[in-house]
């Protein structure tokens, strides 16, 4: 239901705040069990075997970029459905979800290949002869879940358009806690399993996805009957499918630019030293967790502005946005704090503590936290400023926009700053912030001044 437009300012925004926190708390909730998901993973990878465990990072990256590029098909489905259901158009919510399994399950087919092959890859990526066997073995098992995997976003992608976000919650959630079980049983033959290892925890994963895009398309079946969702699954509608492609592959080039970067900066910060690369990679995980809170608010604003968008409601786009930006930038603001106040209780969580490298590595890891402190306010707008571009369909301007910010400044930044300058790992993580400033203020003039404001 549209509020009205006679309602003060500050009452309709406080609405949409709302109804965007009611979209957005399960999405947030969801990509949280999806971090806790790889954190668990290399958890016990980690007690399982410490080459398992390099071979692990090295082999979920591969698997994750090329997860990140499919998964621009998937996220499109989302403002599309937006604005079909803003016209009531139900026949079109179904065409456009068919159509982004299609091209999810296209992209996978063409993906797998590269996965089995991974030992090789490795090899010509410098890795160590171990690694890259184990790493080769990881990805030839967990290819299998690329497919599920991408199923699983485009039915994330589905309901969240309908608003329909507990049942992501729930999957995700019980995914985390299977992924638990799984991985203890496989990784170190429990329960009457074999011990397999890393291949246990690449099977697991597998399973896991499997499990959870199969009770997701269950679930539409029984849950949204009206859409008749699966309905001539097997048709092609090579018009919609044009459609969601040509909204799709920028979304996904667009997250690469920006993994990739923050996958230079790891690689920048192993030739700064081992410790250092520690430390940069503690701090990435707790700012990650933080950014998982932004992600969501960015997937619910992009739901929000794609409804406003389908009903040509300007001014209701404009109260999306708003409310969207003052509740990010809360969040934000809240996390510098913390960040700042308790940095060595946060990095401390992750190192053991008769570790004899503790009080050189709790120092690295809180200078490092101060500068993800001082790029949060960053990350969160221009993510979010991407979560509004795409609720109006603009995908295709900000791709380049990122790429710009990422590689042709944040990246060259990086090494300047981090090498050339002597700044050594605050010098790459002061590139990081800077690419993420020129991202966030692009992107959201784009937003501001751009077509979707102007009404065309």
């Amino acid at each position: 239901m549209a509020l009205s437009p006679d309602l003060p300012a500050l009452p309709r925004r406080t609405a949409h705040a709302r109804r965007l926190l009611l979209l957005g708390l399960p999405l947030i909730g969801s990509r949280l069990a999806q971090f806790a998901i790889g954190m668990t993973d290399t958890i016990m990878v980690g007690w399982y075997d410490v080459t398992a465990l390099a071979a692990l990072t090295i082999g979920h990256m591969i698997f994750f970029v090329l997860f990140l590029v499919g998964s621009g098909f998937a996220v499109a489905v989302s403002p599309m459905v937006a604005s079909a259901l803003a016209t009531g158009d139900t026949r079109q919510v179904r065409r456009i979800t068919r159509m982004g399994l299609w091209l999810s399950v296209f992209y996978a087919a063409l993906a797998i290949p590269l996965m089995l092959f991974g030992e090789p890859l490795l090899l010509a990526l410098g890795q160590e002869p171990e690694v890259a066997r184990l790493g080769g073995l990881y990805l030839s098992v967990t290819a299998w879940g690329l497919p599920p995997a991408l199923v699983i976003m485009t039915m994330t992608s589905y309901f969240a358009a309908l608003e329909r976000t507990r049942a992501i919650l729930f999957v995700m959630v019980g995914m985390a806690a299977f992924n638990v079980i799984v991985n203890y049983a496989l990784i170190f033959g429990n329960l009457g399993a074999p011990e397999m290892g890393l291949v246990g925890a690449a099977v697991a994963s597998v399973i896991i996805n499997i499990a959870g895009a199969v009770a997701l398309l269950v679930h539409a079946l029984r849950a949204t009957p009206e859409t008749e969702l699966l309905r001539n699954i097997w048709r092609p509608d090579w018009e919609v499918f044009a459609l969601v492609f040509r909204l799709g592959w920028p979304i996904g080039l667009t997250w690469l630019s920006e993994v990739s970067l923050f996958g230079a900066a790891s690689v920048m910060m192993g030739w700064v030293g081992t410790l250092e690369l520690a430390a940069h990679g503690i701090a990435l995980q707790i700012a990650s967790a933080t950014f998982m809170v932004h992600l969501g608010l960015s997937q619910a604003a992009t739901v929000r502005t794609g409804r406003a968008w389908g009903g040509r409601d300007l001014e209701a786009l404009r109260d999306v946005a708003i409310a969207a930006i003052a509740l990010s930038m809360g969040f934000a603001v809240l996390t510098v704090a913390v960040f700042l106040a308790f940095p060595e209780l946060l990095v401390g969580l992750f190192i053991d503590p008769a570790d004899p490298v503790r009080p050189t590595l709790l120092a690295a890891g809180t200078l490092l936290l101060a500068y993800a402190a001082l790029f949060q306010l960053f990350d969160a707008g221009q993510v979010l400023a991407l979560g509004l571009l795409r609720g109006v369909q603009d995908t295709r301007v900000p791709m380049v926009m990122a790429a710009i910010s990422y590689w042709g400044i944040g990246a060259p930044a990086a090494y300047a700053l981090g090498f050339p300058l002597g700044l050594g790992g605050p010098g790459i993580w002061l590139g990081l912030t800077l690419g993420l400033v020129v991202a966030a203020g692009l992107l959201n003039w784009r937003f501001w001044r751009g077509r979707a404001l102007r009404g065309g």
